[in-house]
Protein backbone atom coordinates (compact mmCIF):
# COMPACT_ATOMS: atom_id res chain seq x y z
CA UNK A 1 0.00 0.00 0.00
CA UNK A 2 2.99 2.52 0.71
CA UNK A 3 4.63 1.65 -2.38
CA UNK A 4 1.44 1.88 -4.20
CA UNK A 5 0.71 5.06 -2.77
CA UNK A 6 3.81 6.57 -4.01
CA UNK A 7 6.28 6.40 -1.35
CA UNK A 8 9.67 4.71 -0.87
CA UNK A 9 9.23 2.22 1.95
CA UNK A 10 11.81 0.31 3.33
CA UNK A 11 10.95 -2.45 5.59
CA UNK A 12 13.46 -3.48 8.64
CA UNK A 13 13.03 -6.60 9.51
CA UNK A 14 14.39 -7.83 13.10
CA UNK A 15 13.75 -11.32 12.46
CA UNK A 16 14.82 -14.30 9.13
CA UNK A 17 12.08 -12.38 6.83
CA UNK A 18 8.47 -12.80 7.40
CA UNK A 19 9.11 -15.04 11.00
CA UNK A 20 7.12 -12.78 13.18
CA UNK A 21 4.68 -15.09 15.39
CA UNK A 22 3.21 -16.52 12.35
CA UNK A 23 6.08 -18.40 11.75
CA UNK A 24 5.71 -20.67 14.96
CA UNK A 25 2.16 -21.66 13.81
CA UNK A 26 2.33 -25.14 11.97
CA UNK A 27 -1.09 -24.36 10.17
CA UNK A 28 -3.12 -21.58 8.98
CA UNK A 29 -6.60 -21.83 7.98
CA UNK A 30 -8.19 -18.95 8.19
CA UNK A 31 -6.89 -16.14 6.19
CA UNK A 32 -8.51 -15.29 3.11
CA UNK A 33 -7.16 -17.38 -0.06
CA UNK A 34 -5.34 -20.24 1.17
CA UNK A 35 -7.64 -23.00 2.99
CA UNK A 36 -4.69 -24.35 4.73
CA UNK A 37 -1.08 -23.10 4.64
CA UNK A 38 2.34 -23.66 6.84
CA UNK A 39 2.80 -20.29 8.96
CA UNK A 40 6.08 -19.87 7.85
CA UNK A 41 4.73 -20.43 3.71
CA UNK A 42 2.43 -17.49 4.12
CA UNK A 43 5.06 -15.32 5.85
CA UNK A 44 7.19 -16.42 2.93
CA UNK A 45 4.47 -15.18 0.28
CA UNK A 46 3.84 -11.86 1.98
CA UNK A 47 7.99 -10.98 1.87
CA UNK A 48 7.60 -12.06 -2.17
CA UNK A 49 4.68 -10.01 -2.91
CA UNK A 50 6.00 -7.03 -0.71
CA UNK A 51 9.36 -7.03 -2.79
CA UNK A 52 7.43 -7.62 -6.53
CA UNK A 53 5.92 -4.53 -5.91
CA UNK A 54 8.89 -2.73 -5.26
CA UNK A 55 9.48 -2.75 -1.09
CA UNK A 56 12.61 -2.87 0.16
CA UNK A 57 13.28 -4.77 3.12
CA UNK A 58 16.98 -5.07 5.24
CA UNK A 59 17.58 -6.82 7.69
CA UNK A 60 18.36 -4.87 11.10
CA UNK A 61 16.79 -4.73 14.68
CA UNK A 62 15.77 -1.05 15.35
CA UNK A 63 16.75 -0.18 19.19
CA UNK A 64 16.08 3.57 19.21
CA UNK A 65 13.33 5.90 17.55
CA UNK A 66 14.01 9.94 17.80
CA UNK A 67 12.33 12.72 16.12
CA UNK A 68 13.36 15.92 15.77
CA UNK A 69 11.05 18.85 13.33
CA UNK A 70 9.63 16.24 11.36
CA UNK A 71 11.95 13.74 10.71
CA UNK A 72 12.57 10.22 12.29
CA UNK A 73 15.72 8.90 13.23
CA UNK A 74 16.26 4.66 13.56
CA UNK A 75 18.99 3.35 14.53
CA UNK A 76 19.58 -0.79 14.36
CA UNK A 77 21.91 -2.80 16.52
CA UNK A 78 24.37 -2.47 14.21
CA UNK A 79 24.26 1.02 14.26
CA UNK A 80 23.05 1.97 11.24
CA UNK A 81 20.93 4.68 10.97
CA UNK A 82 18.17 5.34 9.14
CA UNK A 83 15.80 8.88 8.43
CA UNK A 84 11.91 8.68 7.70
CA UNK A 85 9.43 11.62 7.40
CA UNK A 86 6.45 8.28 8.40
CA UNK A 87 7.09 5.48 10.88
CA UNK A 88 4.87 2.13 10.52
CA UNK A 89 5.66 0.44 13.59
CA UNK A 90 4.62 -3.02 13.18
CA UNK A 91 5.97 -4.88 16.59
CA UNK A 92 3.98 -7.52 17.19
CA UNK A 93 3.90 -9.05 20.94
CA UNK A 94 5.33 -12.20 22.61
CA UNK A 95 2.79 -14.74 24.46
CA UNK A 96 4.63 -15.85 27.54
CA UNK A 97 5.93 -19.28 27.92
CA UNK A 98 5.67 -22.03 30.53
CA UNK A 99 9.75 -22.12 30.39
CA UNK A 100 9.21 -25.65 30.89
CA UNK A 101 11.17 -28.40 28.59
CA UNK A 102 9.16 -29.63 25.68
CA UNK A 103 7.38 -26.61 24.93
CA UNK A 104 9.76 -25.20 22.33
CA UNK A 105 10.18 -28.12 20.63
CA UNK A 106 6.34 -28.79 20.02
CA UNK A 107 5.51 -25.34 19.65
CA UNK A 108 3.69 -25.91 16.04
CA UNK A 109 3.39 -29.21 16.58
CA UNK A 110 1.00 -29.59 19.64
CA UNK A 111 1.93 -26.83 21.62
CA UNK A 112 -0.37 -23.54 21.02
CA UNK A 113 -0.85 -20.17 21.87
CA UNK A 114 -3.80 -19.31 20.31
CA UNK A 115 -7.21 -21.27 20.72
CA UNK A 116 -9.15 -19.09 18.40
CA UNK A 117 -5.92 -19.87 15.62
CA UNK A 118 -5.46 -23.82 16.10
CA UNK A 119 -8.62 -24.89 17.79
CA UNK A 120 -10.17 -26.75 14.27
CA UNK A 121 -7.39 -29.01 14.53
CA UNK A 122 -8.27 -30.88 17.78
CA UNK A 123 -11.65 -31.75 16.66
CA UNK A 124 -12.95 -34.58 19.04
CA UNK A 125 -8.87 -34.78 20.62
CA UNK A 126 -7.70 -34.61 24.12
CA UNK A 127 -6.43 -31.01 25.19
CA UNK A 128 -5.13 -29.67 28.06
CA UNK A 129 -5.16 -25.30 28.58
CA UNK A 130 -3.02 -23.87 30.66
CA UNK A 131 -3.78 -20.36 32.94
CA UNK A 132 -6.27 -18.96 35.05
CA UNK A 133 -7.51 -15.50 33.74
CA UNK A 134 -10.14 -14.48 31.15
CA UNK A 135 -7.77 -15.66 28.18
CA UNK A 136 -7.54 -19.35 29.42
CA UNK A 137 -11.44 -19.85 30.37
CA UNK A 138 -12.36 -18.19 27.02
CA UNK A 139 -9.69 -20.45 25.69
CA UNK A 140 -11.39 -23.56 27.44
CA UNK A 141 -14.66 -22.47 25.85
CA UNK A 142 -13.72 -22.62 22.12
CA UNK A 143 -12.15 -25.74 22.54
CA UNK A 144 -14.78 -27.11 23.90
CA UNK A 145 -17.33 -26.86 21.11
CA UNK A 146 -15.00 -28.69 18.91
CA UNK A 147 -12.70 -31.09 21.35
CA UNK A 148 -13.72 -34.20 23.12
CA UNK A 149 -11.95 -33.24 26.39
CA UNK A 150 -10.55 -30.35 27.94
CA UNK A 151 -8.28 -30.16 31.26
CA UNK A 152 -7.91 -26.29 32.13
CA UNK A 153 -4.98 -26.29 34.42
CA UNK A 154 -4.42 -23.94 36.61
CA UNK A 155 -1.63 -23.61 39.43
CA UNK A 156 -3.80 -22.05 41.87
CA UNK A 157 -7.08 -23.88 43.42
CA UNK A 158 -9.30 -20.78 42.05
CA UNK A 159 -9.26 -18.51 39.19
CA UNK A 160 -8.90 -15.04 38.35
CA UNK A 161 -11.12 -15.08 35.63
CA UNK A 162 -14.27 -12.83 35.45
CA UNK A 163 -17.07 -15.26 37.13
CA UNK A 164 -19.65 -15.06 33.96
CA UNK A 165 -16.38 -17.07 32.42
CA UNK A 166 -16.33 -19.49 35.27
CA UNK A 167 -20.01 -19.93 35.42
CA UNK A 168 -19.75 -21.02 31.78
CA UNK A 169 -16.69 -23.02 31.83
CA UNK A 170 -18.32 -25.05 35.35
CA UNK A 171 -21.71 -25.64 32.77
CA UNK A 172 -19.34 -27.38 30.30
CA UNK A 173 -19.56 -31.39 30.46
CA UNK A 174 -16.15 -31.73 28.42
CA UNK A 175 -14.00 -29.53 30.54
CA UNK A 176 -12.49 -30.67 33.59
CA UNK A 177 -10.42 -28.54 35.67
CA UNK A 178 -7.15 -29.81 37.13
CA UNK A 179 -6.42 -27.15 40.06
CA UNK A 180 -2.80 -26.75 42.16
CA UNK A 181 -1.09 -28.01 39.25
CA UNK A 182 1.97 -26.96 37.66
CA UNK A 183 3.29 -27.76 34.42
CA UNK A 184 6.57 -29.71 34.42
CA UNK A 185 7.40 -30.97 30.70
CA UNK A 186 5.59 -32.09 27.54
CA UNK A 187 6.44 -34.85 26.26
CA UNK A 188 5.56 -36.63 22.67
CA UNK A 189 7.36 -37.88 19.75
CA UNK A 190 6.26 -36.41 16.46
CA UNK A 191 3.59 -34.13 18.58
CA UNK A 192 2.24 -34.09 21.86
CA UNK A 193 1.18 -37.00 23.88
CA UNK A 194 1.69 -35.90 27.66
CA UNK A 195 1.65 -32.93 29.81
CA UNK A 196 3.13 -33.86 33.08
CA UNK A 197 2.10 -31.88 35.77
CA UNK A 198 3.61 -31.17 39.21
CA UNK A 199 1.50 -34.31 40.73
CA UNK A 200 0.42 -36.32 37.55
CA UNK A 201 0.61 -36.66 33.94
CA UNK A 202 -2.28 -36.32 31.00
CA UNK A 203 -2.59 -37.71 28.05
CA UNK A 204 -3.49 -34.82 25.84
CA UNK A 205 -3.19 -34.05 22.26
CA UNK A 206 -2.50 -30.74 22.79
CA UNK A 207 -1.85 -27.98 25.28
CA UNK A 208 -2.58 -24.44 24.53
CA UNK A 209 -0.58 -22.28 26.82
CA UNK A 210 -2.92 -19.05 27.81
CA UNK A 211 -1.14 -17.33 30.65
CA UNK A 212 -0.77 -14.04 28.88
CA UNK A 213 1.09 -11.79 26.01
CA UNK A 214 3.82 -9.07 25.81
CA UNK A 215 3.27 -6.51 23.55
CA UNK A 216 6.85 -5.30 22.56
CA UNK A 217 6.51 -1.46 22.86
CA UNK A 218 9.18 -0.59 24.86
CA UNK A 219 10.64 1.62 21.64
CA UNK A 220 7.23 3.24 21.54
CA UNK A 221 7.19 4.46 25.02
CA UNK A 222 10.64 5.53 25.30
CA UNK A 223 9.55 8.25 22.47
CA UNK A 224 6.56 9.36 24.42
CA UNK A 225 3.46 7.17 22.54
CA UNK A 226 0.68 6.60 25.06
CA UNK A 227 0.35 3.05 25.81
CA UNK A 228 -2.35 0.84 27.79
CA UNK A 229 -1.62 -2.20 29.82
CA UNK A 230 1.57 -1.85 27.41
CA UNK A 231 -0.48 -1.67 23.76
CA UNK A 232 0.04 1.44 21.45
CA UNK A 233 -3.38 3.66 21.93
CA UNK A 234 -4.02 4.43 18.29
CA UNK A 235 -7.40 6.38 16.39
CA UNK A 236 -8.85 4.24 14.15
CA UNK A 237 -6.33 5.91 11.02
CA UNK A 238 -3.56 4.01 13.58
CA UNK A 239 -2.19 7.20 14.13
CA UNK A 240 -0.52 7.52 17.68
CA UNK A 241 -0.13 10.72 19.54
CA UNK A 242 3.53 11.27 17.63
CA UNK A 243 2.76 12.91 14.41
CA UNK A 244 4.10 10.71 11.73
CA UNK A 245 4.02 7.75 13.36
CA UNK A 246 1.99 4.54 13.26
CA UNK A 247 1.50 1.31 14.80
CA UNK A 248 0.16 -2.14 13.43
CA UNK A 249 -0.62 -4.96 14.21
CA UNK A 250 -0.30 -6.90 17.81
CA UNK A 251 1.11 -4.08 19.48
CA UNK A 252 -1.48 -2.09 19.16
CA UNK A 253 -4.90 -2.10 21.66
CA UNK A 254 -7.71 -4.05 19.47
CA UNK A 255 -10.42 -6.09 20.62
CA UNK A 256 -8.71 -8.62 17.56
CA UNK A 257 -5.25 -9.96 16.98
CA UNK A 258 -5.46 -12.48 13.75
CA UNK A 259 -3.09 -11.83 10.98
CA UNK A 260 -5.77 -10.64 8.85
CA UNK A 261 -6.53 -8.04 11.11
CA UNK A 262 -2.63 -7.44 11.19
CA UNK A 263 -2.98 -7.12 7.02
CA UNK A 264 -5.77 -5.03 8.00
CA UNK A 265 -3.87 -2.61 10.40
CA UNK A 266 -0.72 -2.22 7.60
CA UNK A 267 -3.19 -1.67 5.00
CA UNK A 268 -4.78 1.77 7.09
CA UNK A 269 -1.64 2.89 8.35
CA UNK A 270 0.01 2.60 4.83
CA UNK A 271 -2.66 4.96 3.12
CA UNK A 272 -3.28 7.10 6.72
CA UNK A 273 0.75 7.85 6.11
CA UNK A 274 0.53 8.99 2.74
CA UNK A 275 -2.14 10.64 2.91
CA UNK A 276 -1.33 13.41 5.77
Amino acid sequence: YAVRGGARALLLEANPYGCGQISLTEKVDNYPGFASINGFDLGDKFIEHATLLGGEIKKGLVVSISKKCSVFTLTTDKGDVYKAHKVIAALGAKHKTLGIKGEAEFTGRGVSYCATCDAAFYKDKVVAVIGGGDTALSDAIVLSHLSGKVYLVHRRDEFRAAKSLQDKVKSLANVEFVLSETPVEIKGDKSVKELVLSKKSLEVDGVFVAIGIVPQTSLLENIGVKLDNGYALTNERCETNIKGLYVAGDARKKPLRQVITAASDGAIAAVSAIEE
